[in-house]
């Protein structure tokens, strides 16, 4: 498999803190690839370092083949970035901004200009100044910044953070049109699970700075396992009933159960009965990614 991306042990230690600790991850060329972690696990330090932002303290990365032991500044052109927030010029309108993004990076002449912000969905904003852009516009102009040079890989961090339902729908839009469109390797580094499944096509779990499972959509989708959820009356006899039984649950509320495993029915249902709980709903459901991920650096079965 050809790799756009790939890290091998990077650590970067700030004093007696280590953000990354032995990381080695994976991008496969053309894929989506979802970059998961809670916030503080060290999901911006590496997008800060492959982007060459900071350093790592040791270890290595290879954008292209090409080892971060050489110069990369060339073959980081084919990269495009958002770290953080988007890097625009908030006093100019969202054609200066492309404008001015193009002579850092000394290209000859505006062609593409207009195309980009039709892309993004910004060809009808006019002069109106970027400091007055919405959220969503804001990281669509950030995007169109970053596509300047025509990259064929795009790192975004956290791209959805902040978005409201229609912000959102947009940028899942606009990523699978680059990825399909444009054959453009994107990455996404995001805690909001539920939104990235629906893009993903691979998968990097980290928690506390280290490569916890790398996963491709299909591996994932045959991994997450099936479970029954109750609607039930009495908790507290659900629990003791599962104890019983031998059973693998996880409580979602107080009146909602999931059970794990090869189950019967009629044996559940009968056992909860005799220790007076009542199922008022039934339901099979998969194990979602939010699910998966917990259970993986919980400990879980999955690990």
């Amino acid at each position: 498999m050809e790799y756009v991306l790939t890290t091998n042990q990077v650590v970067k230690q700030y004093k007696h803190f280590k953000a990354l600790n032995g990381l080695s991850l994976h991008v496969p060329k053309g894929a989506i690839y979802g970059f998961v972690g809670k916030n503080g696990s060290g999901k911006t330090t590496l997008i800060r370092v492959i982007s060459g932002l900071q350093r790592p303290t040791s270890g290595e990365y290879s954008l292209y083949g090409v080892k971060s032991t050489r110069q990369l500044s060339r073959i980081r052109r084919r990269m495009g970035a958002v770290v953080e927030a988007p890097a625009i010029y908030g006093d100019m309108s969202a054609r200066e901004n492309l404008k001015q993004q193009y002579k850092i990076l000394g290209m000859p002449s505006y062609e593409g200009l207009d195309e980009l912000l039709k892309l993004v969905g910004l060809e009808d904003v006019g002069k109106k100044k970027a400091k007055h852009f919405s959220l969503g516009m804001k990281q669509r102009l950030g995007i169109a910044i970053a596509l300047c040079g025509n990259p064929d890989f795009l790192v975004l961090d956290e791209p959805i953070n902040g978005l409201d339902p229609q912000g959102i729908i947009e940028m899942r839009e606009l990523i699978l049109k680059l990825n399909r469109e444009r054959q453009i390797t994107v990455m996404i580094s995001s805690h909001i699970l539920d939104e990235l499944s629906r893009l993903a096509t691979h998968y990097g779990f980290i928690d506390s700075g280290c490569m916890v499972k790398e996963i491709s959509a299909e591996e994932l989708s045959d991994a997450c396992r099936k479970c029954i959820r109750l609607t039930v009356n009495n908790m507290k006899a659900v629990c003791m009933t599962m104890e019983q039984l031998g059973l693998e649950y996880s409580v979602i509320s107080d009146e909602q159960v999931d059970v794990y495993g090869e189950i019967s029915v009629t044996k559940l249902t009968m056992a909860l009965s005799d220790n007076h709980c009542e199922i008022s709903s039934l339901s099979e459901r998969d194990e979602s990614l939010e699910d998966y991920y917990m259970n993986l650096i919980g400990g879980g079965s999955h690990a």
